[in-house]
This record gives C-alpha cells, sequence and structure tokens, in this order.
C-alpha cells in the first residue's frame, strides 16, 4: 500500500465527513496545546468520536498532524474570497490577518510535529506558501482597485512582514503585540 487514506480517494458520506471534521478541528486545540505530546485518544474524545473512526481516517500521527495543516492552510486561503464578498476590501484584509495570526499560533503548538514529519523526508508544507501568498495578492489588489492601499508595497513585501511577525510574536501570549504589529504594517499601507 502506498500509505495514502482510502478515503481520501473517493468522497466521503456527510456522516464520514462531519466526523473528519471534528477531528480535524480536535486535533487543531490539542496539537496546539500539547505539541508531539498529545495523545491521539485525547483527539478522538474531544472530536466526540471513537479511537477506530479516528485511525480509519488518519491511520498514522504524521498523516493527522499533515491533514490538520493542510486544513488549516485552506480555510485560511479559502477565507480571503469570502471576506471580500462580505466586506470592503481594507476591512476584508484587516481580518485576514487576524486569520492569519491563528492560523500562525495554531502553526506554532504543531511545529515539533511538522518538524518530524519533515525530517522524514515528506513536506507537510507544499504550496502552503503559494496558497497564502495568492490570498494576500487576492486581498491586496481588491483593496488597491478600491484606492485604499498604497501600489508601491507589493504583495510578496507584505507576505514577508506577516511572516517577520509571525516569527516575533507568533504564540498566544503574544497576540496584542501581534496585533499590535499587524495595525502598524496595515496603516503603513493605507493611502
Amino acid at each position: 500500500m502506498d500509505g495514502t487514506n482510502r478515503s481520501a480517494q473517493r468522497p466521503l458520506r456527510a456522516d464520514a465527513r462531519r466526523n473528519r471534521d471534528k477531528i480535524l478541528a480536535a486535533a487543531v486545540r490539542v496539537l496546539a496545546e500539547e505539541g508531539l505530546d498529545a495523545h491521539l485518544e485525547r483527539i478522538a474524545k474531544e472530536a466526540g468520536v471513537g479511537s477506530a473512526t479516528l485511525y480509519r481516517n488518519f491511520p498514522t500521527r504524521e498523516a493527522l498532524i499533515e491533514a490538520v495543516y493542510r486544513n488549516e492552510v485552506a480555510q485560511l486561503c479559502e477565507a480571503a474570497p469570502t471576506l471580500l464578498a462580505q466586506k470592503p476590501p481594507c476591512e476584508a484584509l484587516h481580518d485576514w490577518t487576524r486569520l492569519f495570526l491563528d492560523y500562525v499560533t495554531t502553526k506554532a503548538g504543531m511545529a515539533d510535529a511538522l518538524r518530524a514529519i519533515a525530517a522524514t523526508g515528506n513536506s507537510p508544507y507544499g504550496h502552503s506558501r503559494d496558497m497564502i501568498r495568492t490570498a494576500i495578492t487576492t486581498l491586496m489588489t481588491a483593496c488597491a482597485a478600491a484606492g485604499t492601499i498604497r501600489t508601491d508595497i507589493t504583495p510578496s513585501d507584505m507576505a514577508t512582514a506577516l511572516e517577520g511577525i509571525a516569527l516575533t510574536s507568533a504564540k498566544p501570549e503574544q497576540r496584542d503585540r501581534a496585533e499590535r504589529l499587524l495595525d502598524l504594517v496595515l496603516d503603513g499601507l493605507r493611502v
């Protein structure tokens, strides 16, 4: 067997999809709190499913961690067009940067687990950087079209600023500082 999950190869029933989503949500919380020390049984319990359901969806710890990470990136990136559909562009960019902080805080809690997976030669990161830059580009393009931000700052510049904030202020106890830094960056973007 090639290590892929059979259920990932065919569409899931609605109840199976709900269980999978509950497992991913519980895993985010538990892995962010406990990192590599997280017990899969605790994740199953927090999700309200049995261990067999967890293992049917994610046969290994690494498969679960990678799925959690990929799901978090997807949710972050899918939020950009959703926010733009609901709010003015600058408000959408502001709110998306807060979601980015949530993502970074979760990722920081899983950092050891993600590094352990990467050390095996499997990259859980895949195209996440490109996906995030695409989301930033979408938001900044909308803001520029609305005439609310400078056009001499590129999405790459913004991504670098966000990465810098993430590197220095990713811990939950640093959230206030991270938000102040984000506000400083966003204020600097405005025309």
